[in-house]
């Protein structure tokens, strides 16, 4: 299975809503595009939201998903929102063995 473990720096003060934003409408719209999200956390500082999200067996998986999911009409019309909570990420593609 092919995943990626992503680390987002999140602006200070904004984790609380970003934590809502995440639950309330981007799971949904990952769901849509058949990616699973496996996990999240929050580190102990509440500075850093650590997920990770799962596409399938190929790397063709993660593009053919990832184009639904940042191809979606809501997607397109809060992507500037929804990065505006973000200082910085980081995104590791990763593989089970």
């Amino acid at each position: 299975m092919y995943a990626h473990l992503r680390i987002y720096t999140v602006n200070k003060g904004m984790m609380d809503e970003w934590v809502k934003l995440f639950n309330e409408k981007l799971i949904p719209l990952l769901i849509e595009a058949d990616i699973k999200v496996e996990s999240s956390w929050v580190n102990e500082e509440k500075s850093q939201f650590i997920w990770i999200r799962s596409y399938g067996n190929s790397l063709d998986d993660i593009e053919k998903k990832e184009e639904k999911f940042y191809g979606s009409d809501w997607w397109i019309k809060n992507v500037d929102m929804v990065r505006s909570h973000l200082a910085h990420r980081e995104i590791l593609t990763i593989e089970s063995n």
